[in-house]
């Protein structure tokens, strides 16, 4: 192949992978993060970070993969996804499988260098992965199994760390990552609710209705509450929750943003979400920081 075909192909599966936009590996990268520095009371092996983070950005790069290949039929009909790899046909369906079967495969890989536990956790981790974009035919829902597929890194967090079963607060912080990404993708749903609407597919945005922001509020604010448990379970200090503090600011901020369901205010509101996230990592940080 030439060299400047083989490029070209390369750089197609770039864009397939979405790793042009990096926000949705740091939406996946944060709670892994604070899951990481929970567990390792702010030391986490140098092996277990190193191979999530990596983990983390397979993931959600063969995620957009096939989320791309369920939804070829349906994107050439979206403004805002008409121009992607597959549904401008740069892309064909069988590269766009080969080319996920490879990202989930390598990603396995890395995992199997950490203990088994965390081994078998990931054998969860894929299937989620995998029918996650699938959902939006047959549910409302499709929001919460995203949240389960993103938040699933919590408990593979704690096991990679410590070799056992997740302790409770696991479940607790996996909970609050369901919630937040329930909130934070049902604002990006609002930003192709029309679309969808004339297409056919599901989501909470459509769901939601004229409620949505009410609603989007009421699972922002039960997101900061699991916050606030996990902070009083584990007795952290003062700087985690100041992280939770920034964070509730950035949460009335985007429901400032999103107030007239304007598609570009919402989609901002969404990538907001990045800074929220780096938001609670940095008052987890800062309390085993000095705790220390």
């Amino acid at each position: 192949m030439p060299t400047d075909k083989l490029l070209d192909r390369l750089h197609q599966y770039a864009l397939l992978m979405r790793l042009n936009r990096p926000i949705g590996i740091f939406l996946l990268l944060w709670p892994t993060l604070w899951a990481l520095w929970i567990a390792s009371e702010g030391t986490p092996d140098p092996l277990a970070t190193a191979v999530l983070i990596l983990g983390v950005v397979l993931m959600r790069s063969a995620g957009c993969v096939i989320n791309d290949y369920a939804d070829r039929d349906f994107d050439p009909h979206v403004a805002r996804t008409h121009a992607r790899p597959l549904a401008s046909g740069q892309v064909s369906s069988w590269e766009a499988i080969a080319l996920f079967l490879l990202l989930a495969f390598v990603a396995f890989l890395l995992v199997l260098m950490l203990n088994w536990n965390t081994v078998l956790l990931s054998l969860v981790a894929l299937p989620l992965a995998a029918t996650y974009p699938f959902m939006k035919r047959y549910t409302h829902l499709p929001q919460v199994h995203l949240g389960v597929a993103f938040g699933w890194a919590v408990p593979m967090a704690f096991t990679a760390q410590t070799g056992e079963f997740p302790p409770p607060v696991a479940w607790l912080l996996l909970t609050g990552v369901v919630l937040w990404a329930v909130a934070y993708d049902t604002i990006y749903a609002m930003v192709d609710r029309e679309d969808d609407i004339r297409i056919g597919v599901k989501s909470t945005a459509i769901l939601f209705a004229e409620a949505d922001r009410a609603i989007i509020g009421g699972i922002q604010a039960s997101f900061l509450l699991v916050l606030v448990l996990v902070g009083q379970k584990l007795q952290l200090s003062g700087f985690y929750y100041a992280g939770i503090a920034v964070a509730a600011g950035l949460m009335v901020y985007q429901q400032y943003l999103i107030r007239n369901r304007l598609p570009a205010a919402c989609f901002k509101a969404f990538l907001n979400n990045n800074w929220l996230g780096m938001a609670v990592f940095a008052g987890t940080f800062l309390h085993y920081f000095y705790q220390g």
